[in-house]
């Protein structure tokens, strides 16, 4: 008789749950049982989507051209606006047939390994890094070789951390920057260096730039292929709308790149999935047509949110919580409270101290684990102040328990 594991295909069951959406998950279900529960799992902004963008929406929802397919690719006058946008605002020049509109920053990333990976090939990772990566790329069939980073790096990986993880089998690095999980920021010169090392040994580089727009202080954006123009033709760019609009369940991303990729990732979404929901599709063109008031009346907010957050959680004993400079996580280590008795329960994990937090004080947050890097855990301050210190000090007065 089959057992049930053996029903599942090995490269499906070999995939994890998403751990920020099952603990975004599971704070909800207990809300709407009426726990008071406090989120800090989820990535998205607490913000709605600014109103011309919905109201684009909804005239779209009348007009009966949008009732039917539109080309898979994308609606041609979103990939021209697209690629408008990203001349705009990040410096790269592009033509609206190296752009591709997908379901979402997710499934850009899955088209880009997919049209890009081959069985075997080794992917550079540093992390810690986004949950999604991993998997996609072994669902691509590649092999994801982790570079570990930590908070006394600011979490950034250099070009030696990446050269001693090279081999004759690596043909692609994931850059991320700013960065989800840690809200780290490449400096220019970093991010210029990392490209003319992969630009040097024939690296294709997936560059995720969903959190352009959200950088504080001195910290700056730089993408990768304005500042190594020659990196371009081994470059494939993830962007969409979900965090500068807060727009996340709109579910528009794109992914831009050499035209043959773009045109194999095009055959593959025609398959897969064809073309992202027009009424989406409509929302996002208003949006990137538009200008950036939105996300720079939520930058005030979440640069507040930042420094509250990070004054609160670095009061904590064993608590060391870097600031960050991009998008909206702090990824405080914990490594000083593992091991230790906290209500009668030694958390040797990340993992178990995020499961203590939620079961005692109901705060939801992500373990390290989730992200390639134990003893450390993720929080979004994408929330509301209120929340934020309510949550924080009740993590406080169960973390001061340690004995």
């Amino acid at each position: 008789m089959t057992s049930p594991a053996s029903r599942v295909s090995r490269r499906i069951g070999a995939i994890s749950e998403s751990a920020t959406l099952a603990v975004d998950a599971k704070a909800k279900a207990l809300a709407a049982a009426g726990r008071p529960v406090i989120g800090f799992g989820a990535g998205e902004p607490d913000f709605p989507t600014p109103d011309y963008i919905v109201q684009a929406a909804v005239e779209a929802c009348t007009d009966p051209r949008w009732h039917r397919y539109t080309p898979a690719g994308g609606l041609p006058v979103l990939k021209e606006a697209i690629a408008a946008k990203t001349l705009r605002d990040s410096g790269l020049q592009v033509g609206a047939d190296q752009v591709l509109v997908t379901n979402g920053g997710k499934q850009a990333l899955y088209n880009a390994f997919a049209a890009l990976l081959n069985p075997g090939d080794e992917v550079i990772l540093p992390a810690p890094y986004w949950t999604t990566y991993p998997e996609s790329i072994q669902l691509a069939g590649g092999v994801p070789v982790e570079v570990p980073t930590d908070e006394t790096t600011g979490y950034r990986a250099s070009v030696a951390d990446l050269e001693a993880a090279r081999t004759d089998k690596t043909t692609m690095i994931v850059f991320v920057s700013p960065s989800n999980p840690t809200g780290a920021v490449y400096s220019p010169a970093e991010v210029e260096a990392i490209g003319r090392w992969a630009l040097e040994h024939g690296l294709w580089v997936v560059t995720d730039e969903i959190y352009e727009h959200l950088v504080y202080g001195d910290a700056q954006f730089s993408s990768m292929p304005v500042l190594v123009p020659e990196l371009a033709d081994q470059c494939v760019v993830i962007n969409g709308v979900a965090k500068t609009y807060a727009m996340t369940g709109w579910r528009v991303g794109w992914m831009i790149g050499p035209k043959d990729i773009v045109k194999a990732a095009t055959n593959l979404q025609s398959h897969a999935t064809s073309n992202v929901a027009n009424v989406s599709q409509v929302a996002a063109l208003a949006a990137v047509s538009g200008g950036l008031e939105a996300v720079e009346e939520m930058k005030v907010a979440f640069d507040r949110r930042r420094h509250l957050i990070v004054g609160m959680l670095n009061a904590i004993s064993g608590v060391n919580c870097p600031t960050p400079e991009g998008a909206f996580y702090v990824y405080p280590s914990v490594q000083g409270l593992l091991g230790k008795e906290i209500r009668g329960v030694t958390p040797s994990s990340s993992s178990e101290l995020a499961a203590l937090i939620l079961d005692e004080v109901e705060v939801a947050v992500v373990p390290g684990e989730a992200f390639g890097t134990p003893g450390y855990l993720r929080l979004s301050y994408a929330t509301s102040d209120a929340n934020i210190t309510e949550g924080v000090q009740r993590m406080t007065d169960l973390l001061t328990e340690v004995r």
